[in-house]
């Protein structure tokens, strides 16, 4: 349209596509990518069909954590327990599974148990807002943990094994896709629409921004935030049952560091610890760049302690490029 002075206003939306090469998401993807080519070429085992859906299983039940823990950052907040979540999950599973209870209803407790928990660190996250999350969730780790190590002591229950169809939950194909493949995408779609296309996503935008803010635009932060925690606490127990399906048995030791991987994961993808800030689809890059890398290093017997270096130095860049990006374009940090 035209004005007077001749200039021609424009309501298209144009394309900054140096904005968009400048995305951190842009970025993971070509980490991706170079992943991938240099797996090709220190294993030749590794670019097969069967070879890559073997490598996504191995990481991907730690992955289920990833998508309810990137709402909690994004809320500002941070969630340690979620590894003995999915210990005492997986002790009731087996717990429950073995004094005779059908395995159908044993999952139901599984998740049951892991909504609890997660449910009880919201309730008293939101009761006393004084308290910092995580010395709270650090402090129903030691909780959770304790019970389970108490119900089980230093032996494992199993006998998974004997039911086939809880078996195929992780082990189980459609084609050669795997089972737990297709639930994640399901479950990673579902998140990142809420995040991105939902009211409930708008308002924890806002909560990780200025929760003081969100609360007098009458936004009912506190019961936001419990609905996180305890949707932490389910995907836990999602992971437990998926974890239990792959190992036959379980024991209260299982899943020990699974918190700071799904931190970690959520990080490298892009959102910001103090929260507001973040897009889904980096985080799901993210648990693919870090999950291909393990697999691929620990084809040719890399120690674990290089891996851990190698995504240290992946997460420092996570945290200073963003920062370097906007210096570049004379943006005040």
């Amino acid at each position: 349209m035209a004005g007077k002075s001749g200039r021609v206003i424009s309501a298209e939306r144009t394309h900054d596509w140096k904005k968009q090469l400048m995305k951190w998401e842009t970025f993971l993807f070509l980490i991706f990518i170079v992943v991938n080519i240099m797996n090709i070429f220190i294993s030749p085992y590794y670019m097969s069909v069967n070879g890559l859906f073997t490598a996504t299983s191995s990481f991907l039940e730690k992955a289920f954590i990833v998508l309810p823990m990137t709402y909690v950052l994004l809320i500002g907040e941070i969630d340690i327990s979620v590894g003995a979540t999915v210990a005492l999950s997986a002790c009731m599973l087996g717990i429950t599974y073995n004094a005779g209870l059908p395995m159908g209803a044993a999952i139901i407790v599984c998740l049951l148990v892991g909504t609890l928990c997660g449910l009880l660190n919201g309730i008293l996250l939101t009761k006393f807002t004084e308290l910092a999350p995580m010395i709270l969730t650090l402090g129903t780790q030691i909780l959770y943990r304790g019970i389970a190590e108490i119900l089980l002591t230093d032996k494992g229950t199993g006998g998974f094994t004997k039911v086939i169809w809880f078996q195929n939950l992780y082990w189980g194909k459609i084609g050669v896709i795997p089972v737990m493949f297709i639930v994640f995408i399901i479950c990673a779609l579902a998140f990142g629409i809420v995040m991105h296309k939902s009211t409930l996503g708008r308002w924890m935008y806002a909560i990780g921004g200025n929760d003081l803010a969100a609360k007098y635009s009458g936004i009912r932060v506190q019961r936001i935030r419990c609905i996180v925690y305890t949707l932490t606490g389910t995907f836990s127990a999602v992971t437990a049952f998926f974890l239990a399906s792959r190992m036959g048995s379980v024991r209260s030791n299982i899943a020990e560091g699974y918190e700071m991987e799904a931190i970690s994961m959520v990080v490298l993808g892009g959102v910001m610890t103090d929260g507001g800030k973040g897009n889904f689809p980096g985080v799901i890059i993210a648990v693919f760049v870090i999950g291909f890398l393990r697999y691929g290093l620990g084809l040719v017997n890399v120690p674990s302690q290089v891996m851990m270096v190698i995504i240290g130095v992946l997460l420092i860049l996570a945290v200073l490029l963003p920062n370097l990006a906007k210096k570049i374009r004379g943006v005040r940090v």
